[in-house]
């Protein structure tokens, strides 16, 4: 029997690689895969948490909430409940409207879930009473979060002026790749006011239901047909949209002794901006300003940073154009600037850690012993992120410090191994020996012993991959009001 075969696993491993030409090649495409996997890993602040949560509304106008809990919400919980993999049905029930907020079980795939919710409601549109509205489904998830926040003040303007400009500026950011959405916060939008005069009305012997009724029906475009000449089609469109308070007082809404009767006779026009339902100001200094701001949502899976920084250059190109010279921007959130700041220092002090070893190391036993330990650490590394980058995972502050923490591992089996090699070939009866064989020898001696402390690490942390509920918990604490 040779003595290769009379060796453990650690030690035929060993002897394998020890001396093979494919070692440094190994090693250097090891690391070549780290760095470009660091490169191109998309990197955010918060984990990749796949709970797919779906919002449900009904609205039933005029029901009270007991009327709608026992005609709306607990039919829909009934039939919601049949859809597989959901875990959690948490409801709600109002005058006029019922909501429900499903949760699937962790790890199921969202665009399933979506597709079987949705098939469950249509299959059942039969079994919507009267006076409710067909079901509204919105799905939810963690990329819901806006990664940039875009606050837009001025001395000059008000916020009527403000929302009109940056909705100008979330038509263009929408048009950036791989953003999901962009949604305007604050300001006023533009609204044509008309209030009516009861006393006229009486006059005219009008009704508001009538007034209401003249205007939508002015307020649209519709086909008329279509015409062909000299080898082109024409398409004909009747009507117009309003678009100005002259446009809503030119509109009839009868005739009183044989005169028509507009809009303007019986109602005093506005154009300017609604009641606005959310406030935004902005302090400079000692004092508040109107402000709107605008948020921006990436895409699942995609580079926080990339996605910021694109959106950021495209409102720097619409200043002087679209954006007045004397509108200040501020960024109020900007994740893609802390989740670079913290992966970049997480990151740093990964490289800290593997040179104070390698410095230990040199230290204790030697150079030569502490360069085995600064090429073992950083290669090991390389190969667990050329895996993350492969199963799509991102770097954030989980994953990062999941490889700090496993670096303790990594540098305790290191110097287990360097430091019983080193103590073998200070051996007396060693002295002479090949170093290769010698090298063999001690890693085939402590090598099993090395692998099963580190399986035992591994499942006293294992406990660790069940805390999804925790996480669905916190999800779900995020996502309702």
């Amino acid at each position: 029997m040779s003595q290769k075969s009379s060796y453990g696993f650690a030690g035929r491993v060993a002897a394998a690689w020890i001396q093979s030409k494919l070692t440094p090649l190994v090693i250097v495409g090891s690391l070549a895969l780290g760095a470009f996997s660091v490169w191109k890993l998309p990197r955010e602040e918060e984990p990749q948490i796949i709970v797919p949560m779906i919002d449900v509304f009904v609205q039933m106008p005029g029901a009270s909430a007991r009327e709608v809990e026992e005609r709306v919400t607990k039919p829909m919980e009934k039939l919601l409940w049949e859809v597989p993999g959901v875990e959690y049905i948490y409801s709600t029930s109002s005058p006029g409207m019922a909501m429900a907020v499903v949760r699937f079980y962790v790890g199921q795939d969202e665009e399933n879930s979506i597709v079987r919710l949705n098939q469950k409601m249509q299959a059942n549109f039969d079994l919507i009473p009267p006076g409710a509205s067909q079901p509204l489904i919105k799905p939810r998830s963690i990329d819901d979060v806006p990664i940039l926040a875009l606050t837009f003040w001025s001395h000059r303007y008000g916020d009527y002026e403000l929302r009109r400009m940056v909705a100008q500026v979330h038509d263009a950011v929408k048009q950036v790749p791989n953003v999901s959405a962009a949604t305007i916060i604050g300001g006023q939008r533009r609204e044509i006011r008309a209030t009516l005069n009861e006393g006229k009305l009486a006059a005219y012997s009008l009704t508001p239901m009538q007034v209401y009724g003249a205007l939508g029906a002015s307020n649209r475009k519709l086909p008329s047909g279509n015409f062909s000449s000299v080898n082109r089609e024409f398409l004909l469109e009747t009507g117009e949209f309003l678009q100005s308070a002259r446009d809503v007082g030119d509109v009839v809404v009868g005739v009183a002794s044989g005169r028509p009767v507009f809009v303007r006779d019986i109602a005093e026009l506005a154009d300017g901006g609604e009641e606005p339902s959310q406030y935004v100001q902005h302090a400079a200094g000692k004092s508040f300003f109107p402000a709107v701001t605008l948020s921006v949502s990436k895409r699942k899976g995609t580079n926080a940073i990339d996605v910021a920084h694109a959106v950021l250059q495209r409102v720097d190109a619409l200043k002087g154009s679209v954006i007045p010279s004397d509108v200040e921007m501020t960024i109020s959130r900007d994740y893609g600037e802390t989740a670079a700041e913290k992966s970049n220092e997480l990151l740093f002090h990964m490289m800290i850690a593997v040179i104070s070893v390698s410095i230990l190391i040199w230290i204790t036993l030697g150079f030569r012993e502490s360069l085995i330990v600064f090429t073992a650490i950083p290669v090991t590394l390389a190969l667990t992120l050329t895996v993350f980058y492969l199963y799509g995972y991102t770097l954030n502050r989980i994953t990062l410090f999941a490889l700090i923490f496993s670096i303790g591992i990594l540098v305790d089996d290191a110097i287990v191994v360097v430091e019983n090699i080193v103590r073998h070939a200070r051996l007396p009866l060693n002295v002479g020996r090949p170093l290769m064989q010698v090298a063999v020898e001690a890693v085939d001696e402590v090598g099993n012993p090395t692998i099963l402390a580190t399986l035992a690490v591994i499942a006293a942390i294992l406990p660790m991959a069940f805390v999804g509920v925790m996480v669905e918990a916190d999800l779900h604490n995020w996502h309702l009001p």
